[in-house]
């Protein structure tokens, strides 16, 4: 489909868009009108990871073409946990840890929008304001009335959990009525006619645009990005050794810039159209690169990504930082672990740093990498697994341990 507004048009353009509920008449609003639109995002843990990114990017795009973006945090939904795309329950979370993750996350969107009161001025939303005061018979009867069972059963959400035969709680199974009572109240309060998500919220998102319909009588919108995976298939945001968190205090700024840097290939050029604000005309000459000059798009991706993310100094500063280690030969900047002088005397393997450190998931994993020539110590390459870290590995009080070309990491002894 052509579009015509400038907002449509960019998502189309770079791979954001899975399913739109009427792709026509939600261009022409927003080509004529500009429009709030909602993104949730429930506070189950302190910080978002980068699996997250493609809903804040499309929040950054909203507010960049003149809408206005809202950004909905799950003070009351993260009660209930939401079963969509999940195989077993969430834990459930008492309030004062929902309190406190949701305050690690607020913290994420300040690099990517501007906050205010002006009209494209984005706005940051507790659904608990509204759901912890809703009396529950009331609400069963004003609003559970309009909710289908038999329809609620055929959303992918909640039909894959049922083939798998996975529990899925009564509580779970309200979460899609309370998501779609969110997208009424915001309709009320702030206009919102447009719900954004990934493509696993589609039945929440249709469940609330026929509640809006039904109690409104509201022209509502929805649309859902694809799932998004690593060219390897791997869930994006998860990687062997973690999930890449967006704030800075859960993971450091040098191992996000080296997350972004050691992308796969084939995922350069989609990860620059959806992580980035480079123009689509830039991208497309960094897709004509091969080999090895592909490592520069790499390290563009990752130098942009973690500007948004981390700030454009600090994205310089991982880069100067990767060029002084990688190709100059020089330490300084590089992830560190201090060891007390005491435990490091006791003798510790090479299998066991490597894992403790992160450089490898689990140590056949490390067997395997050193085995295969991979790992070096001072940038010497070690081909014996049994390896003890000793005062005659040290320099200046030092060890560099390397897995491959781009993992590098300082093990200093206090």
């Amino acid at each position: 489909m052509h579009y015509t507004s400038d907002y449509l048009h960019i998502l189309h353009e770079r791979g954001f868009i899975q399913d739109i509920t009427d792709a026509t008449a939600l261009d022409e609003k927003m080509r004529d009108s500009k429009i709030a639109a909602y993104i949730g995002f429930d506070c189950t843990a302190p910080s978002l990871h980068v699996g997250s990114l493609v809903q804040i990017m499309m929040l950054a795009w909203l507010q960049k073409t003149g809408h206005k973006p809202l950004i909905v945090m799950g003070g009351g939904t993260t009660k209930i946990g939401d079963p969509s795309g999940k195989d077993e329950s969430r834990k459930l979370l008492d309030d004062a840890t929902i309190a406190d993750n949701m305050e690690g996350i607020k913290n994420i969107f300040k690099p990517f929008l501007a906050f205010g009161e002006g009209a494209s001025d984005a706005v940051m939303i507790n659904n608990d304001d509204w759901l912890s005061g809703l009396s529950y018979i009331a609400f069963l009867r004003d609003f559970g009335r309009h909710f289908s069972v038999n329809r609620m059963l055929s959303f992918e959400s909640v039909k894959s959990r049922l083939e798998r035969e996975q529990n899925l709680s009564f509580l779970e199974f309200n979460y899609m009525v309370l998501q779609a009572y969110d997208f009424v109240e915001l309709y009320k309060r702030y206009d919102c006619v447009l719900q954004m998500g990934g493509s696993d919220q589609w039945g929440n998102i249709v469940s609330g645009i026929d509640l809006g319909r039904r109690i409104c009588d509201a022209s509502l919108f929805g649309l859902t990005t694809p799932l998004l995976t690593t060219a390897s298939g791997a869930k994006m945001g998860k990687t062997a050794s973690g999930a890449v968190w967006l704030n800075k205090d859960m993971l450091s700024d040098w191992e996000y810039w080296q997350f972004w840097r050691n992308v796969a290939d084939a995922d350069v050029v989609r990860f620059l159209k959806l992580f980035t604000f480079l123009p689509t005309e830039e991208i497309a000459k960094l897709a004509a690169l091969q080999g090895a000059e592909l490592n520069e798009a790499k390290k563009i991706l990752a130098t942009e990504a973690t500007a948004l993310a981390r700030g454009r100094d600090i994205a310089s500063e991982m880069q100067n930082t990767a060029e002084r280690a990688f190709e100059q030969g020089e330490s300084a900047g590089l992830p560190e672990t201090l060891l007390a002088k005491a435990e490091f005397d006791k003798g510790l393997t090479l299998l066991d740093i490597l894992v403790t450190i992160g450089l490898a998931p689990s140590k056949s994993e490390a067997r395997r990498l050193i085995k295969g020539g991979g790992v070096k110590i001072n940038d010497a390459s070690i081909q014996d697994d049994k390896i003890v870290i000793s005062d005659d590995h040290m320099q200046e009080n030092a060890v560099k341990l390397s897995v491959g070309k781009k993992k590098h990491h300082m093990l200093r002894i206090s």
